[in-house]
């Protein structure tokens, strides 16, 4: 969300999306883990914020001197220009807790030996994307699970109907080296939300001896924030990880929403189904549920909406 002439930074929380793969030891994990949390509390944050060897990776929001305050705390501890930062605003809290983790990965392709960073692909920056992926010589692929891709894509990308990234490796194996074998691209261009996970592919491929790799810097977000709508090859919404669901190309929440029963982002159209009824069921899972889980989700969505008109 840009802000607007009648809006300030008081009027609306901030939202802090951030990685960087940077090399960290266990005492270092350990005081980032300590220092956080209470960083987030004395702040009021909400969020999730995951740390690994490998680095961190997180969303945070909530005031402009507390997301601050974390972010200048990570950035103590990392090495200068490895940490690809971007800020978007909203009208309502986006998450409903605060927690940071200690995980083996910050982005789970559920592979050992992977270093993005120290062998990685090509960054391509926002201005540079549309000239890359209109050539017909480059392969275009959407490295984000197939429930993101089905609510908004770059135009003639592959999207390779994965359900998590641990999938990927398996589909560059099955599907994607014949394709590369027959179609003979110059180069190939990924793609994803904010970066990392199509930063982590770009090491992957390498490693497994595809060349001219390239990837879009700071994913769809900073491509939003970059490339005016005029000039944009983007089609449809961008999902993300929290109460926002999906973000326009203004970075503004759009109309998708979410079904609680079982985490698929919905259309309107989805919405005005006979078999939508609001965090009980939706057209993907009407006949996953058992009526004592619908009976569950029932009475935590009465709970939600009484808690909301509070």
């Amino acid at each position: 969300m840009n802000l607007q002439d009648d809006q300030t930074s008081a009027d609306l929380f901030q939202v802090a999306t951030f990685y960087s793969f940077t090399a960290w030891t266990e005492v270092t994990i350990a005081c980032l883990l300590h220092d956080l949390l209470s960083l987030g509390d004395e702040h009021q944050l909400m969020g999730t914020v995951l740390l690994a060897e490998e680095g961190v990776n997180g969303t945070i929001c909530g005031s402009v001197d507390g997301v601050s305050a974390l972010l200048e705390r990570l950035e103590s501890d990392l090495i200068e220009g490895l940490f690809e930062l971007k800020i978007s605003w909203t009208p309502e809290q986006a998450f409903r807790r605060f927690k940071v983790r200690r995980k083996a990965e910050i982005v789970t392709m559920g592979l050992a030996g992977l270093n993005p960073s120290k062998t990685v692909g090509t960054y391509v920056d926002a201005h540079e994307w549309n000239d890359l992926i209109d050539d017909p010589d480059t392969l275009l692929i959407d490295t984000r699970n197939d429930y993101e891709v089905a609510i908004g894509e770059f135009k003639g990308a592959i999207n390779p109907q994965t359900k998590c990234f641990r999938d990927f490796p398996a589909w560059v194996e099955q599907q994607l080296r014949s394709m590369v074998k027959a179609q003979t691209p110059a180069r190939i261009a990924m793609y994803c939300t904010g970066g990392i996970r199509c930063e982590k592919a770009t090491s992957y491929l390498i490693e497994k001896g595809f060349t001219n790799v390239h990837h879009l810097r700071g994913g769809i977000l900073r491509y939003f924030e970059e490339v005016s709508q005029t000039e944009s090859r983007w089609q449809g919404e961008c999902f993300v990880f929290d109460q926002r669901v999906a973000l326009n190309h203004q970075l503004s929440p759009g109309v998708h929403c979410l079904c609680h029963a079982c985490g698929m982002p919905l259309t309107p159209e989805d919405q005005t189904m006979n078999s939508y009824l609001p965090g009980v069921q939706c057209r993907h899972c009407v006949d996953q549920f058992s009526d004592t889980d619908r009976i569950r989700f029932a009475e935590r969505q009465r709970q939600m909406e009484h808690s909301s008109r509070k």
